[in-house]
C-alpha cells in the first residue's frame, strides 16, 4: 500500500527536510502543510525542493507573507530594503528568506542591504508566483476516525462549513492561514494542520492532527521535523540538523 505523508512546518530547514525525507518510504506521497520559509538559512533550496518533485503543498501564513513584503520588496529593490514596511516579515523570519535568495545582506556598519543579483531576483519572482498558486486546503480521498480528511496550514474544521461559501471567504482564509485554537471535537473533518508548534511530538487526536513540532525552535521538547502517516497514523521525525 502506498503511504500519504504529512510534513510539518519546514521554516527553511532544507538539510533537516533531507534527512526527514530519506526516513520515508520512497514511493510514499508527500505533502506539506505550508511554511516552507522564513527562520531558517534555506528557504530557496526547500521551495526548489518541493517544486522540482511536484509535491502537494498547501499555503501557508509565511507563504503569505512571502507574496505580500516580497512583492513589495521587489519595487524598491535594489534601492532600497524598504526596512519600515518589511519589519514585520524580517521579524518573523523574512530576512532570512532575502539571504537565501542572495537579495539581501548584513553589514555590520550599514545594516541590512541589497544585493544586485538580477537573475535570483528573477528567480524570487518565479517562486512567488508559484506560491500565489497554492491553495488553503486539501481534501484528500482517505479518511480518519470516520471522518473525511483535510490538510490546511491552520486549522480549519471549525468554519469548514465555509469552505465553498463565497460570502465567507475571508473568515474561512482567516482561519486556514493564521487560526490557533484546536478544531472542537464535533467537527464534521479530520483536520490534519501545522502553524502552532507543540512539544514532545506530533499532537493526535480523535479529530485532528498537529504535524508541527518546531523544527526551528533550539529548545528541549521542539526542534524536530517530523511526518504524519494518513494511512496508518504513524508518525515518523527527525531532530534539527545543523
Amino acid at each position: 500500500m502506498k503511504k500519504t505523508f504529512v510534513i510539518g512546518d519546514v521554516h527553511g530547514e532544507y538539510e533537516t527536510l533531507l534527512a526527514l525525507v530519506e526516513k520515508l518510504p520512497k514511493d510514499a506521497a508527500l505533502i506539506f502543510v505550508g511554511d516552507l520559509i522564513d527562520r531558517g538559512a534555506h528557504s530557496r533550496e526547500v521551495i526548489a525542493f518541493v517544486r522540482e518533485n511536484e509535491y502537494r503543498v498547501v499555503l501557508g501564513n509565511h507563504e503569505e507573507l512571502m507574496i505580500n513584503y516580497g512583492t513589495s520588496f521587489t519595487k524598491t529593490y535594489p534601492n532600497s530594503t524598504n526596512p519600515s514596511f518589511l519589519h514585520s516579515w524580517y521579524n518573523n523570519g523574512g530576512d532570512a528568506t532575502l539571504f537565501s535568495y542572495e537579495l539581501l545582506k548584513y553589514d555590520k556598519k550599514e545594516g541590512l542591504m541589497c544585493i544586485e543579483n538580477p537573475t535570483m531576483l528573477e528567480k524570487f519572482l518565479d517562486d512567488i508566483a508559484w506560491l500565489e498558486s497554492l491553495p488553503l486546503f486539501l481534501e484528500l480521498p482517505q479518511s480518519i476516525k470516520s471522518k473525511p480528511v483535510v490538510i490546511s496550514h491552520a486549522p480549519c474544521a471549525d468554519v469548514w462549513q465555509h469552505h465553498n461559501n463565497p460570502n465567507a471567504q475571508e473568515t474561512f482564509r482567516e482561519y486556514a492561514l493564521w487560526h490557533r485554537r484546536n478544531p472542537k471535537p464535533e467537527s464534521e473533518i479530520y483536520n490534519i494542520f501545522g502553524h502552532t508548534p507543540v512539544e514532545f511530538g506530533v499532537e493526535v487526536e480523535e479529530h485532528f492532527t498537529n504535524v508541527d513540532t518546531g523544527c526551528y525552535i533550539k529548545k528541549h521538547g521542539y526542534n524536530e521535523l517530523s511526518a504524519f502517516c494518513v494511512e496508518t497514523q504513524e508518525v515518523v521525525s527527525v531532530s534539527r540538523v545543523g
